[in-house]
């Protein structure tokens, strides 16, 4: 075998032996002019080299964990769409000897499958099909040796960005190399399962995502900051925090002014309440035979997940902390009327003279003003402890709207 490398003596010796361990192992095209590269700009070291298929099978393997040692039992890579003609069109041409390429893979010697497919697990698999007719081609792949978590990380999404990976994906993979808090916290409230990760795409169905969760906690925090005696004179609209990036501002800061969120029992008891509503919400609207959501009701039974209702509803709960006899109203939400407790049909009808034609009631959209109606109507629920009702709504979208103009009259006298 030949290597060479095209980066500094000191760090090819370093990384020489375990190259020359893979280079053994595989037997790449490449074994007599090896070329070892880095990338400067994380400093990870890889070469693009061509192996056979049979042994991409046998010793490679697309479950990966985004950080082994901290958190080993969840997975980066996206779920696997088994059912999208690209995926059938990609099977029937490996079937026919096609040979693919750009299969991103960490090597990890000493491991029963020491090769990790990082990106391109869909190609993978159309190879695993073909060889279920002895059909075994040469395949490029680029490898990666000795990775740090963070060189990994920026592996995982440059690999899943090359086929549009969401930024729900993106938020669950910085958030595992940020470590297990915020997941362990999500099950412990019950938001999440003992065991499930949050979804890699915001979907009817699945779990939540990180972006859920993120916004359920920093919604909170900002309700709490708010005094009751002044709800009707400053804004509590609450905030969106931006998906995909790795630490967005609002998240950092909450963690920074709230270090012990995660033991914080308040904080704890409203997730758990929040996921007992969820839980009513879709009860609601199950079918008792199939368990999923009754024909013609889904967006009913998903309503909890909507983002607008799930930041004021935090928002409300983090500002009632110090007025227990509300919060408990506020709480019991989840067990108003005869089922259905967010009362999707009386939230349909909500409507402002503002509003356009196309605004189909609350519930639907995720705008500030939407989220700002939403508050202004779980504040007054706390108060009458009635439930959701058609006037309540009414109510709530006509004093979001006299909040609205008092704020901007208050702001334009200040310019005088």
């Amino acid at each position: 075998m030949n290597i060479i490398t095209h980066f500094e003596e000191s760090e090819a010796e370093q990384i020489e032996p375990l190259v020359e361990s893979f280079i053994a192992q595989f037997a790449p095209l490449e074994s007599n002019a090896f070329h070892l590269l880095r990338d400067r700009r994380t400093g990870a070291i890889f070469a693009e080299c061509h192996v056979k298929g049979n042994q991409i099978l046998s010793l490679g393997t697309i479950d990966v964990p985004l950080d082994p040692e901290s958190s080993p039992e969840y997975r980066a890579n996206r779920e696997l769409v088994e059912n999208h003609p690209a995926f059938t069109q990609m099977k029937a041409d490996a079937l026919a000897g096609r040979s693919f390429s750009g299969i991103v893979c960490e090597y990890q010697e000493g491991e029963d499958k020491p090769l990790k497919i990082i990106g391109g697990q869909h190609r993978f698999e159309a190879i695993a099909a073909a060889s279920e007719n002895d059909v075994y081609e040469w395949h490029g792949i680029k490898v990666y040796f000795g990775l740090d978590k963070d060189q990994r990380l920026d592996v995982q999404v440059i690999s899943n960005t090359n086929i549009a990976v969401s930024r729900d994906l993106l938020d669950r993979m910085y958030e595992t190399l940020a470590g297990s808090e915020l997941r362990d916290w999500c099950q412990r409230a019950g938001l999440l399962d003992k065991g499930e990760d949050f979804s890699d795409k915001r979907k009817r169905g699945n779990s939540i995502t990180v972006g859920f969760a993120r916004n359920f906690i920093i919604n909170y925090y900002k309700g709490a900051e708010i005094d009751p005696k002044e709800f009707d004179r400053v804004d509590t609209t609450p905030v969106a925090v931006p998906t995909g990036q790795r630490e967005p501002a609002e998240w950092g800061e909450v963690k920074i002014k709230h270090p012990d969120l995660w033991t914080d029992p308040n904080l704890l008891q409203a997730g758990q309440e929040y996921a007992a509503l969820i839980d009513a919400q879709e009860k609601a609207f199950t079918d008792a035979k199939s368990g999923n959501a009754k024909s013609g009701f889904t967006d009913s039974f998903d309503k909890a997940s909507n983002l607008a209702i799930v930041t004021a509803w935090a928002f409300v709960a983090g500002l009632l902390q110090k007025n227990p006899e509300r919060l408990t109203r506020h709480y019991n939400l989840k067990n108003s009327g005869s089922g259905d407790p967010l009362k999707a049909a009386a939230l349909a009808k909500g409507k402002h003279a503002t509003d356009t034609d196309t605004y189909r009631g609350l519930g639907y959209r995720t705008d500030a003003k939407e989220r700002g109606r939403f508050v202004e109507l779980f504040w007054l629920q706390a108060e009458k402890d009635s439930g959701i009702s058609p006037k309540l709504v009414d109510a709530a979208i006509g004093a979001y709207h006299a909040k609205d103009a008092l704020i901007e009259a208050e702001n334009l006298k200040k310019k005088l």
